[in-house]
Order: structure tokens, then C-alpha cells, then sequence
């Protein structure tokens, strides 16, 4: 997450949504972005607004993916840390020593995609947590603003306006993972399991699963 005082603007950032673009052109350009200390990264905003309530008129967003796209984006980034590791690279390094019991539930099934998709949205809250439930809170509230990565440029540019930001042609992309589509990667089992877990987001959003965006 990210606040700006000054705009009275809030991040709630749902994992692997595009999240680390925006972090990074709130700490590079907005002088006042911060965090909460006691708040982790990707809290609800349900869980936000318990323990930072100053920032409930806060004009708040976060984005949204096909949730196919995205367990696939999410098992990838997982393999991506632990090679990294295992190669000694120091940024991987230090993400497991800072988090080593999330890493190491995620990392645990990092070589079997079925697993990673039948066993973590069960056993691991943050991966089987809808993205909208991330965006939501108590009383039927959510964010102001909900952008899609389908739609990232356009929906940046709506949150940099509200920044005071000017207007950029494409948001350079942070921590991209590579992998091939998504489609690929599924069997009808994996598939209709993602459509359980997710299906408030399948049916706010209206994704499916041959969306080739």
C-alpha cells in the first residue's frame, strides 16, 4: 500500500496486479508517499481502515486481473524468487529472509502448478482471498476506484491525475514475470477450481477464462 497525504489518495494493493509499477511512481515522484509501518503490504482495506481510520476519506484504489492470468503471473513470480535465491542473487535473498514463513508456504509448491492452484487457494489466505475482498470492507464498501492490468495505461492515468501527476504514454512495468499464457497452464480441474475461488471477481468483472487479452 501507499498513501499521499497531501492528495489524500490511498493504494490498496492487491498482489499481482501490477502493484510494484505503482509503488514505484509513488515513491519516485509523489514527495510526501509513504506506508504504514504496522500495516503489511497487501492488507484488505477492510484491515486498512481498522487500524489507520484517518484514512477512510481518502480517495482510494487498487487494480483487478483475469484471475486465470493471474495464479499463473503469481506461480511464476514464486519460481522466479527461488531461482533467483538459489543463484545468490541478493534482492531474492533478502525478500525470504524478510518473509521467510510466506515465502516458504508459496515456495513449497513452486514445482507443481496444480498444486500451487488446488492446494494454496486453500491453504494459503492471501492466495485464495479474492481480489475484490482485498478492495472491499465491512458495510459494503470498496475502493473509489477499481483499474484492470487488462487495461493498465488508461486506468494509470486516471490514478495520476488524482496524484497531480502528469499524464505518461505507457507506465514502465516493475517485476514482471515471465511465462507463457495462461491458458496453457490449466487442466479442467485447475480451471474450475480457479472459477470457484474467484468467482466474485469473475462475476464483478465479468473475466473468463478465454479472455486472451
Amino acid at each position: 500500500m501507499r498513501v499521499s497525504d497531501t492528495s489524500r489518495v490511498l493504494f490498496v494493493h492487491v498482489p499481482k496486479t501490477g502493484g510494484s509499477t505503482i509503488d514505484g511512481f509513488f515513491d519516485r515522484e509523489v514527495p510526501d508517499a509513504r506506508t504504514v509501518a504496522e500495516i503489511p503490504r497487501h492488507s484488505p482495506y477492510g484491515v486498512i481502515l481498522r487500524r489507520a481510520p484517518t484514512l477512510a476519506d481518502y480517495w482510494s484504489f487498487g487494480f483487478v486481473r483475469n484471475p486465470w492470468a493471474r495464479m499463473v503471473s503469481w506461480w511464476a513470480m514464486v519460481n522466479k524468487v527461488f531461482d533467483n535465491a538459489e543463484a545468490g542473487q541478493e534482492q531474492a535473498l533478502r525478500k525470504l529472509r524478510d518473509y521467510p514463513q510466506a515465502w516458504l508456504r508459496e515456495g513449497a509448491l513452486r514445482h507443481d502448478f496444480s498444486a500451487f492452484v488446488l492446494q494454496g487457494t486453500e491453504t494459503i489466505p492471501k492466495v485464495g482471498r479474492p481480489q475484490l475482498r482485498t478492495l472491499s470492507a465491512p458495510g459494503g464498501r470498496t475502493v473509489d476506484f477499481i483499474g484492470r492490468i487488462e487495461n493498465f495505461d488508461h486506468d494509470t492515468a486516471v490514478v495520476r491525475e488524482k496524484l497531480g501527476l502528469p499524464a505518461i504514454e505507457a507506465a514502465p512495468r516493475r517485476n514482471t514475470s515471465s511465462h507463457g499464457h495462461y491458458s496453457d497452464y490449466y487442466d479442467d480441474t485447475t480451471r474450475a477450481r480457479i472459477a470457484e475461488v474467484f468467482a466474485p471477481d469473475i462475476d464483478a468483472f465479468g473475466y473468463t477464462f478465454d479472455d486472451q487479452r
